[in-house]
């Protein structure tokens, strides 16, 4: 999105010099057009409560910055009204809080880097070495929660599997890549027929598709490929030209890319018609990677397919069920807890672990 696209939309951020010069920064480096909506989204927010406040946005201090958190804590929500604690059903999630944040702590980098400002009133949310405890740029103003990704149960998503099975073959084989690729949903939209490999079953995650902007190559399984071929057959039908993979059949886009948002429609309808709601586009992927953890595969390869920059974002996908975990307790640890039981039941017994 282009910035005076942006300006045109949230007329706020025309009012301020120096909010319209970083969006216009952030959107000639070539960010991502959704990225640059999201930033402008929220720092429009927050320049808005600046003005009903009579605060100057670039002179705000750390305590005017946090009554704007406040005023975010106490906002009604469609789940309900205040804040309360995770997974209570009410107010504006943790992560969601963290989000509206982040164009704020960014635009005030923007000003610290450009001598406007000597600090930076948000914080940046994690321990800085080198910075006291309690600084601006240290603990950030609301404190992260992190929640582990949901996946379903066995049954649940038998229950998905049972109602994508009479869905059209798009939509199935768009399943199958989702979960044999743990791909993203922008990754997965935006696949070409020239991505593809069938000969030795590998598909090519293409740099400006991803997160991270790096490339990867991912292998897929039999039965879906199998189902590829099938849909390949179909797709021919509606255009023989090279190009997205995932086309629309509708009459009013006939022909034409499917978008992320008629996929993630497409998604929803299948969730609620199986009693799955919490089912999304990203399930696949949290889903897939924890099939690889419990399959034992090490935490770097994981990483590496799932095209993350660290293992510290895999970690954050990967979880195995308590049943992993007793199965990982009985094969290794059985005989030293065996021995603590035992010295609970009989204080006064003698030994310890073979």
């Amino acid at each position: 999105m282009a910035a005076a696209s942006v300006r045109e939309k949230w007329p706020v951020l025309g009012r301020h010099e120096r909010a319209a010069e970083w969006l216009s920064i952030w959107a000639d480096l070539g960010r991502a057009s959704r990225t640059i909506d999201a930033y402008a989204r929220g720092l429009a927010e927050y320049l808005e409560a600046c003005e009903h406040n009579g605060i100057d946005p670039v002179a705000a201090t750390r305590a005017q910055v946090a009554e704007f958190v406040r005023e975010l804590r106490t906002r009604p929500s469609r789940r309900g009204g205040n804040v309360v604690a995770l997974g209570s059903g009410a107010g504006l999630a943790n992560a969601t809080l963290q989000q509206r944040l982040v164009p704020v702590r960014l635009f005030y980098d923007f000003l610290v880097e450009e001598g406007v400002r000597e600090s930076n009133p948000v914080g940046r949310g994690r321990y800085t070495p080198g910075r006291r405890f309690g600084s601006a740029g240290g603990r950030g103003l609301v404190p992260r929660m992190v929640r582990l990704p949901w996946i379903p149960s066995e049954a649940e998503w038998m229950q998905v599997l049972e109602v994508f099975g009479r869905e059209p073959v798009r939509n199935r084989v768009m399943l199958a890549l989702a979960y044999d690729a743990a791909l993203r949903r922008e990754e997965l939209c935006s696949l070409r027929t020239d991505d593809l490999d069938p000969g030795h079953r590998m598909l090519r995650v293409r740099a400006e598709t991803t997160k991270t902007r790096r490339e990867r190559v991912v292998p897929y399984s039999a039965p879906t490929g199998a189902l590829l071929s099938q849909y390949l057959r179909h797709r021919s039908v509606i255009s023989r030209s090279r190009g997205p993979l995932f086309l629309s059949e509708s009459r009013r886009n006939h022909a034409e890319p499917l978008t992320l948002w008629s996929w993630s429609k497409v998604v929803r309808r299948v969730a609620l018609e199986a009693g799955v709601p919490r089912f999304s586009t990203h399930t696949t992927r949290h889903l897939c990677l924890t099939d690889l953890a419990r399959m034992g595969w090490e935490v770097h390869a994981i990483a590496t397919f799932a095209g993350h920059r660290s293992t510290d974002s895999t970690l954050q996908y990967i979880h195995l069920s308590g049943r992993d975990l007793a199965a990982k307790l009985n094969s290794s640890m059985a005989h030293i807890h065996a021995w603590r039981v035992e010295m609970l039941a009989d204080p006064t017994g003698s030994g310890g672990p073979a």
